[in-house]
């Protein structure tokens, strides 16, 4: 199954109502998609029970919305957030980057929001290049053992980062370091150079955001520039080249042969890749609305036969260089 990945503003489709917006973001970027309630319970009844925020998703008010879902049966629910970047539209050097102070105030923060006593998986959401990693880890094994925390992984931080945490935790015996999260989809393979094979050697989980390519997969962007596009205009992808180009005419060839959208087929290479892999490889989703969940959901009936498998990983690869 997928996890789900909430940040939240108010939602204008479902007046009447709180919504559990469902899209990644970065500080500071409006979140362009949402939906409702109703939304939440598809996923939940779908099999899905693993939930990513972060604090700084519309600067807390995602874990605040996410904490109304989630309190009838806490406990059946997979729950990550993520710190680093400040919750709070005043930054200072106090409430940002991953020093052990933010990082205490930010669970702190993040537990009041999200109305719990703790947190499944807390990610580092992006390397500072200031705080020594052993700051970051040791803070982290201070979490675990308080309860606060259960699981602690790193998100966006480069191959040697990852690789030189796990190594310290593992000869210091602090709390491992559980996986990565990373960009990933057929327009987007880089992870294919280090920090995927890495995953597989040290036995690291991979959330996989954005497996649509910002959209680009689902080819909305040949006839419409709305979506991600025109409302976030960040963390997007357009065809800017020609294999692009070559790999969305792929994706919509074999949902012409399937009979699935763009959008499943996209979503089953990651889920087959996954399959073929040896750790757990979770593509993050992010719906607009009910119906592009339900699409998302249909991705679990979709199966790649070995041919389109193989045309969609050979049409998208990049070069893998040195050494």
């Amino acid at each position: 199954m997928s996890c789900w990945c909430c940040c939240a503003r108010p939602d204008s489709a479902f007046p009447s109502t709180p919504s559990v917006p469902a899209t990644s973001a970065l500080a500071g970027a409006p979140a362009p998609t949402w939906t409702s309630p109703a939304g939440c319970s598809t996923f939940a009844e779908a099999g899905g029970n693993f939930i990513d925020t972060a604090d700084n998703y519309q600067l807390g008010e995602s874990e605040q919305i996410l904490s109304k879902f989630i309190a009838a049966d806490r406990d059946h629910f997979v729950v990550a957030s993520k710190f680093s970047v400040a919750s709070t539209p005043q930054v200072d050097i106090s409430k940002t980057g991953n020093s052990r102070k933010n990082m205490i105030h930010s669970v702190d923060a993040s537990l009041k929001r999200l109305g719990t006593d703790y947190i499944d998986l807390y990610w580092v959401h992006f390397p500072d290049d200031l705080t020594p990693i052993e700051e970051i880890l040791r803070g982290i094994d201070d979490l675990v053992s308080s309860g606060k925390i259960l699981h602690a992984a790193l998100s966006n931080f480069p191959a040697w980062r990852v690789s030189r945490a796990v190594t310290l935790a593992d000869l210091k015996n602090w709390a491992p370091v559980a996986g990565i999260q990373i960009e990933y989809s057929l327009v987007e393979r880089t992870a294919d150079r280090e920090l995927l094979p890495m995953a597989e050697s040290l036995g690291l989980g991979a959330a996989l955001w954005s497996p649509l390519g910002g959209g680009l997969l689902t080819g909305k962007y040949r006839g419409s520039d709305q979506g991600r596009l025109s409302d976030l205009k960040t963390l997007v992808h357009t065809e800017s080249d020609d294999q692009k180009t070559a790999v969305v005419d792929t994706v919509l060839d074999i949902a012409k042969e399937t009979g699935a959208t763009p959008a499943q087929v996209s979503v089953a290479w990651v889920r087959e890749r996954g399959a073929r892999a040896t750790t757990p490889y979770i593509p993050i989703i992010g719906p607009r609305n009910t119906r592009q969940l339900d699409d998302y959901i249909g991705a679990l009936d979709v199966q790649l036969t070995d041919e389109q498998y193989t045309r969609l990983t050979e049409v998208s690869a990049i070069p893998l260089g040195v050494p």
